[in-house]
């Protein structure tokens, strides 16, 4: 019994007792009445103090996240360093001896900051004009520049030939003392090499070093359009070599073509290659390795073993054998470019029957390639086309279920993102408040400016065809003045990102879930011969059953069979090698960039990084090999992310002969319910919280968009969308 209902019995019970009995039981009842609104006051201040609390934590949430948007333009300017070093461009250099120096580009304290994707300009093949002009120079100038793009720490990395071309290219400039160069925060496409006079380099207007001739300066802008990082004033008269983005992608694409058209050909002529579909050629032609030999060398000798196949590019060879019980060679024939020899090797008769020797006093070239990768590309790719059939009817009928819906129909609630081109919102439509949906609004404007009107329109195309539980679907596209609109599935769970921020890192367990859902996400999009390109925890969405979808299309390409694309795009952390050295790419990269998501679910951070874009492309191209791995990484998952990230494309695991089976079936996949997942029948790692069809509370909180509004596009570009 309670103690109001004690009192109040007693109360009643007032008749029977004495006067003294009465007044006692009414100062108690007059103390309780106190001591009640005592504590409904305290009650009530709980109250306001939960709430506060509710608010603060709302206001820490939205602190957190303006702190990650802003980290992502402004870089730590303070690092932990053994010796001072300054950022000149896009190069570290150190100022004790102006050498550039890498020993701390992988020791970056661990972050968890959104990353934006980067896309240079897109090239169109149709229309580039691959013809260079040639630009004189004194030998004593061709060797200066040669030598300072030597000793750049990233374009070394260049095939000798496009190092000759971009030297025959360069133009001069000259400044007067006191002019700049470069200015610091201005978007730049130039590249320079210093050959007469003295710069001098600051940021924020703070002196950090002069530089002497022979120095590359500002090479992320042969990349794509970037703010530089640093000022760079002539100290004295200085005489530059310059070179332009279009110039440089052109001599990137122009040799990268001419030598597999080149390769192709002598493919062709090979009976074994002839009746092989263009793309396998195209393929093998990638992992054509060239050797040089010396004029005498024996190239082949008879009777030894051999697993190599070998055409000739350049110079001649004679063919000998050598007789049963004699010493002595006899001379069968001449060989020479285009030809080729060690054919039975590939079959696996890897007993050499003659004798292969250079006779050019120039050496001899040849094209190589080994049994083991040319088996592993030989496939039928037809038959990987075929695990998949187009349900059509089925997006047909789910695209006309919103037919009838119109932008003004659609309620804004909150907002679940914010990227470059605008903000993604959820919405509900009128009529139907027992389902949401994302909105995500794109800024005409700005995508025109930056001349991505083509990735747009892919986006649109791909999202809207694609029909797998492993990617975001689009339902509905609208536009206006000022704003493109794509109404896609809202994905409540969440971004894979925000909860790798929270949890550090995942275990085996959780990264295998999470990899084999993109894994069939790519299966679906590379068996249409679709290129993804922006992978990252960022792009990965929680659903409501806590499986991972696809999102964000704005890089993803749709490529014919066998060709590549040029146009550099991705997130730094992410592009794979041959994007970087511009070399063209296709659907291999995505499997570099699967490699990187693994190691960064079971780390918390992916394995190349940099204080600058420049520093981890630098990184990257050292490759997977020079990456220490954390003990908690397993041997079976070390052997995956290494086999996924080789650094020659068509050796990558998804890219040969398998497919992506040979993916599924690694060792670190043993085990793995592949037909649960297909299914949606496995139990997901993580099963986010969802109150309900509008709750946003797994998604970082951001403010309302408080820029005004973006002037109107009068280009017309978007009339299909």
């Amino acid at each position: 019994m309670s103690c109001y209902g004690f009192i109040n019995k007693l109360v009643h019970r007032s008749k029977k007792m004495s006067p003294q009995e009465v007044e006692i039981i009414s100062n108690y009842k007059l103390l309780l009445d106190e001591k009640s609104k005592e504590l409904l006051k305290k009650d009530e201040y709980i109250i306001q103090l939960e709430k506060k609390l509710e608010d603060k934590e709302l206001m820490i949430k939205y602190l957190q996240n303006e702190i990650d948007k802003f980290r992502q333009v402004v870089k730590p300017i303070t690092q932990k360093i053994i010796t001072k070093q300054i950022t000149l461009g896009d190069d570290v250099w150190n100022v004790k001896n102006g050498t550039q120096n890498n020993q701390e580009e992988q020791a970056q304290e661990p972050s968890r900051i959104k990353r934006e994707g980067i896309s240079a300009e897109p090239v169109n093949l149709s229309k580039t004009d691959l013809h260079i002009t040639k630009i004189p120079k004194t030998s004593r100038s061709r060797e200066l520049i040669k030598a300072a793009i030597l000793d750049n720490d990233f374009m070394k990395n260049l095939e000798p030939t496009q190092i000759r071309e971009i030297v025959d290219c360069m133009y001069p400039e000259e400044y007067k003392a006191g002019s700049l160069i470069i200015r610091e925060g201005d978007v730049g496409s130039t590249v320079y090499v210093l050959e007469e006079g003295r710069v001098e380099v600051s940021r924020e207007e703070k002196f950090l070093s002069t530089l002497t001739p022979g120095k590359v300066l500002g090479e992320l802008a042969i990349l794509y359009n970037c703010q530089r990082t640093a000022t760079i004033k002539a100290a004295t008269d200085c005489k530059l070599w310059a070179i332009e983005r279009q110039c440089f992608q052109t001599i990137m694409m122009r040799t990268g073509l001419i030598r597999q058209a080149e390769y192709t050909d002598f493919l062709k002529s090979v009976p074994i290659f002839k009746d092989l579909p263009e793309e396998t050629l195209i393929k093998i032609s990638d992992v054509l390795d060239e050797c040089h030999y010396v004029n005498g060398d024996y190239i082949i000798r008879q009777g030894n073993r051999g697993d190599t196949f070998f055409i000739i590019s350049k110079g001649k060879v004679n063919v000998t054998i050598k007789k049963k019980d004699s010493s002595e060679e006899k001379y069968i024939r001449t060989l020479t470019k285009g030809d080729f020899f060690g054919e039975k090797a590939l079959h696996g008769d890897d007993l050499r029957t003659a004798n292969i020797i250079v006779d050019d006093p120039e050496g001899v070239t040849c094209l190589v390639i080994d049994r083991d990768t040319y088996l592993q590309l030989i496939s039928n790719l037809d038959e990987v086309r075929t695990r998949y059939i187009d349900d059509v009817d089925d997006r047909r009928r789910l695209n006309e279920e919103f037919s009838h819906v119109r932008l003004e129909d659609l309620k804004i609630l909150t907002t679940l993102g914010v990227g470059g081109f605008g903000r993604v919102e959820l919405v509900q439509i009128s009529g139907q408040p027992n389902k949401s949906f994302a909105l995500k609004q794109m800024k005409k404007s700005q995508i025109v400016e930056t001349r991505q009107q083509q990735h747009i329109m892919s986006e649109k195309e791909i999202m809207g065809e694609a029909n797998c539980d492993f990617i975001v679907k689009l339902f509905k596209t609208f536009k206006d003045a000022k704003y493109l609109y794509m109404l896609m599935e809202s994905c409540l769970g969440g971004e894979l990102w925000t909860v790798l921020r929270d949890k550090g890192f995942f275990d085996d367990n959780t990264t295998r879930f999470y990899t084999a859902c993109v894994v069939q996400a790519f299966d679906y999009l590379h068996s249409r011969n679709i290129i993804y390109r922006d992978l990252k925890p960022e792009n990965l969405l929680l659903d409501s059953k806590g499986y991972v979808k696809l999102v964000d299309f704005g890089f993803a390409k749709k490529l014919q069979p066998g060709r590549k694309t040029w146009t550099f795009c991705g997130t730094p952390e992410y592009v794979a090698p041959e994007v970087i050295l511009n070399r063209g790419h296709d659907i291999s990269a995505d499997y570099w960039s699967l490699g990187v998501l693994m190691f960064e679910l079971l780390t918390g951070t992916p394995p190349f990084n940099g204080s600058d874009p420049m520093k981890t492309y630098n990184v990257i191209l050292k490759g997977i090999d020079a990456i220490d791995f954390p003990k908690n990484i397993t041997r079976n998952a070390t052997a995956l992310i290494k086999k996924l990230c080789r650094d020659n494309p068509a050796e990558r695991l998804g890219y040969q002969k398998g497919g992506i089976s040979d993916i599924q079936k690694h060792k670190w996949f043993d085990g793995f319910n592949w037909e649960g997942l297909v299914n949606r029948t496995l139990d997901p790692p993580i099963m986010p919280k969802i109150r309900n069809v509008t709750d946003s509370s797994n998604f970082d909180p951001y403010p309302p968009d408080e820029g005004g509004l973006p002037p109107d596009d009068l280009t017309g570009w978007d009339c299909n969308f």
